[in-house]
C-alpha cells in the first residue's frame, strides 16, 4: 500500500443520477464512479493519504475497500501523476472567442432565416429539390469526379470546423483529424473532455455539425434558384451549387446510420445517460442471436458494461436495424442509380471506337475512381494495423468502487 499522498491530476467531476462521470479534460479520459467512489477519489485528490482515506470511507460508507485495487484503477486511468511535478499553467485555447460568436444569438438568427429561406425556395421552386441525377452536371465525367470530390473536401472541414469551434466554446481543447469510415474518408473532430461538462451542454457539441450542413445546404439550394435563367432553365453555376447540395444532404442523412458512431449516434447515448451503447446495445443484441442459435459460449460478458448501458442496450438494437435500413435506401435510391448512370456514359464514351476528348475524359475519371479506392483500401488496413497493435486499456475492477 502506498504511504505517501498521490499526486492527483486535475480532474472534473459531473453527477448524473446516482453516478459521477469523473474525466481528465487535457486527455479525455473519463469513468463512471458511484458517489462514494467519487468521494473516496475527492479525498485521495486533496492530498489524504490513500491508508486514511481508506479508514474514512470504511467510517462514513460502513464497508471496507480495496484501496490498493482502487489506486490501481487510478493509474490504469491516467488520473495519478507519474511524477509529482505539478502541472504547468492551463494553455490558452485558440477560436474560443470564435466558438461564441458562432453560437450567439444573432447567429442563430441567421442560421433560422436562412433555413426558413431554403424551406420557401422549395416550395416555389421544384426544379430545385434534391435528386440523384444532379450529380450529373456536365457532361463531363472528370469534370464531376473533381468537383464532387474536391468540392466536398471544404464543406466536410466546415462540418468539423462547427464542431471544434462547439468544443472550444466551452473551453475544451477539441482536435481535427482526417480517418475513414467504411469506404468513405471523412474528418473527425476529438472533443477532449466533453465528459466533463454536463450533460445538457453536450447536445451542441454533437448537433453543430448537421446545423452547418442545413445552413450550407440551405445556402446552395438559394444561390441556385437565384441563378435561374429568364425561361427558368439552371445554367452551370446553379447546377454546381445543386450537386454540392445533394452531397450535402446525403451526409446528413448519413447521420441517420445509428449502427455507426455518428452525430446522432452520441446525441441519442446523451439523452438516455449511457456511456458505452454502442457496443452494449451490439453485444445484447448478438447475445440474443448466439441464443436463439444455441450458442451460448459465443456470448459476450456484459458487466464490463454499466447496467444503464445494458438496459437501454436491450431495446436499442431495433435502432441498429434501421440505420441499415437508412444504409439500403441510400443504396437503392442513390449509389446504385448514380454508379449505374456513371458507368453506362464512361461505358458509351470508352466503347464509341472515337479517341476524343470525352474518351480521355472518362478514362481519366475511372483511373481516379480507382486511385481513391485503393487509397481507402490502404488507409483502412493502417488503422487495423495501428488498431491491433495498440494494447487495451485495462477494464477496472468489480472489487473498485468504479462502475467503468
Amino acid at each position: 500500500m502506498s504511504q505517501g499522498p498521490l499526486a492527483v491530476h486535475e480532474l472534473s467531476y459531473v453527477p448524473e443520477g446516482d453516478d459521477v462521470v469523473v474525466g481528465r479534460l487535457e486527455t479525455g479520459a473519463y469513468a463512471v464512479f458511484p458517489s462514494d467512489g467519487a468521494e473516496l477519489l475527492k479525498r485521495l485528490s486533496a492530498g489524504t493519504p490513500p491508508e486514511e482515506a481508506a479508514a474514512w470511507y470504511e467510517e462514513t460508507f460502513s464497508e471496507p475497500v480495496d484501496i490498493d485495487d482502487f489506486v490501481a484503477t487510478l493509474h490504469e486511468l491516467g488520473f495519478v501523476r507519474e511524477d509529482a511535478a505539478p502541472t504547468g499553467p492551463a494553455v490558452r485555447l485558440r477560436f474560443q472567442r470564435l466558438g461564441r460568436a458562432a453560437f450567439s444569438p444573432f447567429a442563430w438568427l441567421c442560421y433560422v432565416v436562412v433555413l426558413a429561406g431554403w424551406v420557401v425556395t422549395l416550395v416555389r421552386h421544384p426544379e430545385v429539390r434534391p435528386a440523384a441525377s444532379q450529380i450529373f452536371f456536365t457532361r463531363s465525367l472528370l469534370v464531376v469526379q473533381v468537383v464532387i470530390t474536391f468540392g466536398q473536401v471544404p464543406l466536410l472541414l466546415a462540418h468539423e470546423g462547427f464542431h471544434l469551434l462547439a468544443g472550444r466554446r466551452l473551453g475544451l481543447p477539441t482536435k481535427l483529424r482526417l480517418s475513414n469510415r467504411l469506404t468513405y474518408i471523412v474528418a473527425e473532430t476529438q472533443i477532449n473532455g466533453l465528459m466533463s461538462v454536463p450533460r445538457r451542454r453536450r447536445y451542441l457539441a454533437f448537433l453543430s455539425g448537421v446545423l452547418l450542413d442545413g445552413v450550407v445546404l440551405g445556402i446552395l439550394v438559394m444561390v441556385a434558384a437565384a441563378n435561374r435563367q429568364a425561361d427558368g432553365s439552371l445554367p452551370l453555376s446553379s447546377r454546381v451549387c445543386l450537386a454540392l447540395g445533394f452531397t450535402v444532404l446525403m451526409r446528413i442523412i448519413w447521420q441517420f446510420q445509428l449502427y455507426l458512431r455518428t452525430d446522432l449516434y452520441y446525441v441519442f447515448a446523451t439523452a438516455l445517460k449511457c456511456y458505452d451503447l454502442h457496443d452494449a446495445s451490439k453485444a445484447v443484441l448478438w447475445n440474443r442471436i448466439w441464443r436463439l442459435l444455441r450458442r451460448p459460449e459465443r456470448q459476450a460478458d456484459l458487466s464490463r458494461w454499466t447496467e444503464q448501458d445494458r438496459r437501454v442496450g436491450a431495446f436499442y438494437g431495433p435502432f441498429i436495424v434501421l440505420g441499415f435500413c437508412v444504409l439500403a435506401g441510400i443504396t437503392v435510391n442513390v449509389s446504385i442509380p448514380v454508379t449505374v448512370r456513371y458507368f453506362s456514359l464512361a461505358a458509351h464514351s470508352l466503347g464509341a471506337g472515337r479517341f476524343d476528348a470525352h474518351f480521355w475524359d472518362s478514362l481519366l475519371s475511372l483511373s481516379m475512381n480507382v486511385a481513391q479506392t485503393v487509397a481507402l483500401i490502404v488507409l483502412a488496413r493502417r488503422k487495423r494495423r495501428a488498431a491491433r497493435a495498440a494494447a487495451p486499456a485495462a477494464a477496472p475492477s468489480s472489487n473498485s468502487p468504479i462502475e467503468g
